[in-house]
């Protein structure tokens, strides 16, 4: 029987998973995700994903994909496979794809959106999907900061050194705050990113937020390529993969 192309979206809270590839020391998405297939096809598969995740990364529309000879319709096996799943990662839809779709190399835009919470005091129910920031930031000076990041740029200044990318030029298409009672959201739309690049932009925001960086430094920043200008690193836990395109 000929082997079928099958695209999932997927959601997870990555949390307890030591992100999405597999890892030697920790439970991966991907590891605990193709045992599940693989219990619901009976054969091995090899499971592409759209991109790394780092450990207690979320991702609210992830994208994944294999090859099998299963005849199970694809609703049937969206149900099997989440009969299998840790209750932490749920199988949303299952699609047939194009024999040469590749999650990762067929993107051709994904959103993050990363959430800081600013109060004194953390509301437990958020805590394993914020960045816990117990004070007052600056909102309207964080908004203007966004501008100079638009655009065709080299990021090397929001880059953590352990990356593998070729090139640190990246075209950021949306980036936009929103605040809701004490939760800031920011949400970036790009091409593509470079390692850590998301998490280092919300340091930076919150440093603007805090007055650290200045608003009209953030062009000087991008340009000078200097990671030790820019923010820190965010914590993890208040960043999603919100969305793939194609």
């Amino acid at each position: 029987m000929r082997q079928m192309n099958k695209k999932l979206t997927i959601t997870f809270v990555g949390t307890k998973f030591c992100g999405w590839a597999k890892q030697k020391n920790g439970i991966s998405v991907c590891g605990t995700l193709q045992k599940a297939i693989e219990s619901v096809v009976g054969e091995k598969i090899t499971l592409l994903g759209c991109s790394r995740t780092d450990s207690g990364v979320h991702a609210r529309r992830y994208v994944c994909s294999f090859k099998t000879k299963t005849a199970i319709p694809n609703e049937k096996l969206v149900l099997a496979v989440n009969h299998y799943l840790d209750e932490d990662i749920r199988v949303l839809k299952c699609e047939d794809a194009e024999d040469d779709f590749n999650p990762a190399f067929c993107a051709k835009k994904k959103t993050y959106i990363y959430q800081i919470y600013e109060s004194k005091v953390l509301d437990p129910f958020l805590r394993p999907y914020v960045w816990h920031v117990p004070a007052s930031l600056d909102f309207e000076s964080m908004k203007k900061a966004c501008g100079p990041f638009l655009g065709c740029h080299d990021f090397a200044a929001f880059c953590a050194t352990g990356g593998s990318a070729k090139t640190t030029t990246r075209t950021i298409y949306e980036l936009d705050l929103a605040k809701e009672g004490d939760l800031i959201k920011i949400k970036v739309t790009a091409d593509g990113f470079l390692y850590n690049m998301v998490r280092i932009i919300a340091g930076t925001l919150y440093y603007v937020g805090l007055g650290k960086i200045k608003p009209e430094e953030i062009t000087d920043i991008i340009n000078s390529g200097d990671r030790s200008r820019s923010g820190p690193t965010a914590p993890p836990c208040g960043l999603f993969l919100y969305e793939v395109y194609y």
